[in-house]
């Protein structure tokens, strides 16, 4: 058991490091970059923006699953009617 843990966690690191080099690759500790990413220098409306994108993102999630679970419900009930409805009478 210990053997597994032990395993595990070294795989875990090793490969967070490997993930990690890109990144740790462009001068990490010399300033390198200082505040400009890929799509350049990061500044308030930049964040701003990003940060309204992803609200929105999860809000549309949130009313297109829910539309989604409504109209599947409707149906299940639909269809629980129908059964029902097969069940009474002689």
């Amino acid at each position: 058991m210990r053997k597994r843990i032990a395993t595990t966690a070294l795989a875990t690191t090793l490969i967070s490091l490997i993930l990690s080099a890109p990144a740790l690759a462009d001068g990490f500790g010399k300033g390198g970059g200082a505040g400009e990413g890929l799509a350049g220098e990061t500044n308030d409306k930049a964040v701003t923006f990003f940060c309204l994108g992803v609200l929105l993102f999860f809000v549309s999630v949130v009313v297109v699953g829910t539309i989604i679970q409504s109209s599947l419900e409707k149906r299940k009930n639909a269809r629980k009617a129908a059964k029902l409805r097969q069940r009474v009478g002689w």
